[in-house]
């Protein structure tokens, strides 16, 4: 078959044969019909010091697919040959004391598909039947492959309810965008989101964001004046940071009203000092740390909303072939993109 590989330890991929996978007696062969590209795999595409202390080449990476299983071990039982599904990319050790108490999403032991197991971008990929999600055939493949990161918005987004609420969304990333699209469908009264990017703020228009502001040219005063008009005064009910700038995370803090909510799921690159007595205490809100999704029921849920209408289409903004996949994480690095869709 056909990869990506991270062939030694340096920037770039190798488009390359491997051995076609055979499936031990616990998983499934998939034949991958999309993946995306994340921002994982730019890390490990440019080789920074994240990537270095992580991957050991050589590794076939990608996480984000969907496809259809086309060999099964002898002890499965929850797909068939033929099944349509996407895949979990966190495969956790079922053993730890978070595994056994329903929180398996921050398992100790975790390992994630691409990382410490090659990974979707390739003809085949194999894996575990217990991370496999069947998926519905209404759901083409370019948005199927999307659900596992969509799976973090819906988590950012609803880990508390939202119906009726003013959120404010700072950065319009694909997760972030995902977050306003997920926002929208489960009812939200009214969104607000913050980017650097003019083009980002133009996706988030089109996923139903209400009010958008750029953070560089508008400013931060301005900005905070402009959402206390948009809530007569009391701020947000609830702020989703998907960023990690330390600039939009002290905003989101701010923004929220006295007894509202944060969900912080963008990752600054180094610490970042708070005004934990005034933006947090004193105003005592709620904050939550979103890493993954909760498994399953995130998955459940997110079958819901496509069933509701969720549309994520908009943040789906480019698509090549897997061989081009140099132009794919350009675009990453330009910034002048949605989500990218890679086909075998």
């Amino acid at each position: 078959m056909r990869a990506l590989v991270k062939t030694a330890a340096q920037p770039g991929l190798t488009y390359t044969d491997r051995p076609d996978p055979a499936p031990g007696p616990s998983e499934a062969v998939i034949r991958v019909k999309a993946t995306s590209l994340c921002g994982t795999d730019a890390h490990i595409y440019n080789w920074d010091a994240w990537a270095h202390s992580r991957i050991h080449p050589p590794r076939t990476i990608g996480h984000e697919m969907c496809g259809e299983v086309v060999a099964v071990g002898a002890d499965v039982t929850l797909v068939c040959v033929g099944d349509y599904v996407a895949a979990e990319s966190h495969l956790t050790c079922g053993a730890c004391f978070q595994c056994r108490t329903g929180q398996a999403h921050v398992c100790k032991n975790y390992r994630i598909l691409g990382v410490d197991l090659d990974g979707s971008f390739a003809d085949y990929v194999v894996l575990p039947e217990t991370v496999l999600w069947k998926t519905s055939p209404d759901i083409p493949p370019e948005l199927a492959c999307l659900q596992e990161p969509l799976g973090n918005a819906v988590d950012a987004a609803l880990v508390e309810d939202l119906t009726g609420h003013t959120v404010l969304i700072t950065g319009c990333g694909p997760t972030g965008l995902f977050a306003a699209a997920v926002a929208r469908t489960a009812g939200a009264a009214t969104i607000i989101a913050t980017d650097v990017s003019d083009y980002r703020l133009s996706l988030a228009k089109q996923v139903g964001v209400d009010h958008v502001f750029n953070a560089k040219s508008d400013g931060a005063e301005a900005i905070a004046s402009a959402i206390l008009d948009i809530t007569r005064g009391e701020g947000v009910d609830a702020s989703l940071e998907m960023s990690g700038h330390p600039t939009a995370l002290h905003h989101a803090f701010r923004s929220v009203k006295n007894g509202g909510r944060v969900t912080l799921f963008g990752i600054p690159t180094g610490p970042v000092t708070c005004d934990l007595a005034n933006e947090v205490i004193f105003k005592g809100i709620r904050v939550h740390g979103i890493t993954g999704r909760r498994l399953f029921s995130t998955w459940y849920r997110l079958a819901g909303l496509f069933k509701a209408g969720l549309n994520i289409r908009p943040v789906l903004t480019h698509t090549f072939p897997l061989k081009d996949f140099a132009q794919g994480f350009e675009l990453i690095k330009s910034g002048q993109c949605g989500k990218v869709v890679l086909f075998p």
